[in-house]
């Protein structure tokens, strides 16, 4: 019998934004039962009222039941270490790894590792990400630390903290909703923010016969603005789109939204069914020509030679996981749906790169033939 992957769940969040007092309370919870906690360094956080047993010189026996292990240094590293001992018999079968970053993390890195590297996707699989936001500080730390921005743009989860401390914080989520229109925001202190809200974000659920993919992909964030292109008017320019954020002068320095300008959201809709050689060829020229500016991509996708059939996937910059097929579609909805965070890389290009591949060229949609010919043209984009 094939071993089920263990579902991932990151915790990120600038410093001071409350992360290690969530993971406190969490941690109580009996839905995180046998969970392996990762973090970078013991010193860091301030577990030590919950550790009862050594097991070895890196790893702790919480109260809660759950294990806290050292990021040995690299993830893959720690994530490989964790899967021998299980296989040989050392260590304990644990249902879930829950992996909380520093606060100056860039969340990218760890995607690519869960998305990436050939054992990691056969044991583990991405179940989310939660980002966590202070909202006492949250509005300075993204006008002034892009890694914030980063982090809250790619979440399935916005957790708002020290909303106790704040009296009004429309206008912070509003700000959130548009860097990232398809997360859920909650508010740690109305005691919205449990173990059962925070893991099951992703495509893996043994209790399911098919993978929700329309909560993965939440398209509906997007509103009329997840573009069906074989209706849409060419006439207009793509760059118009409501998450096209912040059109602001990006060299003044007084820009508060200066950062978010760069991240723009938006979801590629299509009933038409495409060749997977030109679907391939499609990812291949959109990574090798801008891959590092997609932070986050996922996906549901009508192939036409099993159009009954659909591939789901989901990539961070360069690194892609694997596509999975599934055995029929999981719901009514026969569409493919594809969704983009990007940085400094405008709807436009995307949707035009994505028109020349399904033979419905438009007004300026570059020639497929020439991309093929020179694919480092795409970069003058």
């Amino acid at each position: 019998m094939p071993i089920a992957p263990i579902p991932v769940t990151i915790i990120t969040g600038f410093l001071g934004a409350g992360k290690t007092t969530l993971l406190n309370r969490l941690l109580k919870d009996p839905a995180l039962a046998d969970t392996i906690v990762i973090v970078n360094e013991f010193g860091e956080i301030g577990l030590d009222h919950l550790f009862i047993e050594t097991q070895d010189d890196n790893m702790i026996l919480m109260a809660s039941g759950c294990l806290c292990c050292t990021i040995r240094g690299d993830l893959i590293s720690t994530l490989e270490d964790l899967i021998k001992k299980f296989d040989t018999g050392s260590l304990a079968a644990f249902k879930r790894v829950v992996i909380e970053t520093t606060g100056l993390a860039d969340p990218a890195p760890i995607l690519q590792s869960l998305l990436g590297h050939p054992m990691i996707v056969a044991r583990y699989t991405l179940d989310g990400v939660a980002t966590l936001v202070d909202v006492v500080n949250g509005s300075s730390t993204l006008d002034h630390h892009p890694e914030a921005v980063k982090q809250a743009a790619i979440a399935d989860r916005i957790v708002l903290t020290k909303t106790d401390l704040q009296s009004d914080v429309t206008a912070l989520r509003a700000r959130l909703e548009a860097l990232n229109p398809a997360a859920d925001v909650l508010d740690a202190a109305k005691g919205e923010v449990t173990a059962k809200a925070l893991i099951g974000t992703g495509l893996f659920d043994l209790t399911k016969k098919t993978p929700d993919v329309a909560h993965w992909l939440k398209a509906e964030a997007y509103g009329d603005h997840g573009h069906q292109h074989h209706h849409h008017d060419h006439d207009h320019d793509h760059d118009h789109h409501h998450h096209d954020h912040h059109h602001h002068d990006n060299h003044n320095p007084h820009d508060v939204n200066r950062h978010d300008a760069h991240i723009r959201a938006f979801c590629l809709t299509t009933d038409d069914a495409i060749p997977s050689s030109a679907f391939e060829l499609f990812l291949t020229l959109l990574k090798s020509a801008h891959g590092e500016k997609l932070l986050r991509m996922k996906g549901i996708v009508k192939i036409a030679e099993h159009p009954d059939c659909p591939v789901i996937l989901h990539g961070v910059q360069h690194v892609f996981h694997p596509p999975v097929q599934l055995a029929r579609w999981p719901d009514g909805d026969h569409q493919t749906k594809m969704v983009f965070i990007t940085k400094d890389l405008d709807e436009s290009f995307v949707s035009r790169l994505w028109e020349a591949f399904l033979d419905r060229p438009g007004i300026d949609t570059p020639d497929r033939s020439a991309m093929l010919d020179n694919p480092l043209s795409l970069r003058r984009e």
